[in-house]
């Protein structure tokens, strides 16, 4: 599980790879659409697609007219507790703060 959440966040830690994800979670997409609005090789947003394919978050899946790129969302709720454990400790301690 740990290992899992390094390369999830890992994964998100960049910019352009938060972007893509931002754009898969609207609709699945070929790797020239994604590419397109970047001033980047569609190679290195291949690359880009590979981190979040090996952390789990995309998947690509191929039919007779087009490769398309799947977000898979529920890799995301991975990171849920763990988020969700930090912001409980946080709003606690401030809840602690307020009462002082």
């Amino acid at each position: 599980m740990a290992e899992a959440l390094d390369q999830i966040f890992t994964a998100l830690s960049d910019p352009t790879r938060r972007d893509l994800v931002a754009r898969l979670a609207v609709a699945d997409a070929t790797v020239g659409e994604l590419a397109a609005p970047y001033p980047v090789t569609g190679q290195a947003i291949s690359k880009h697609l590979r981190v979040l394919e090996d952390a789990g978050l995309v998947s690509k899946t191929a039919d007779a007219q087009r490769r398309s790129v799947h977000l898979e969302a529920e890799v995301l709720d991975l990171m849920t507790p763990w988020i969700e454990r930090y912001r409980t400790q946080a709003e606690q301690r401030y809840q602690r703060l307020d009462a002082v």
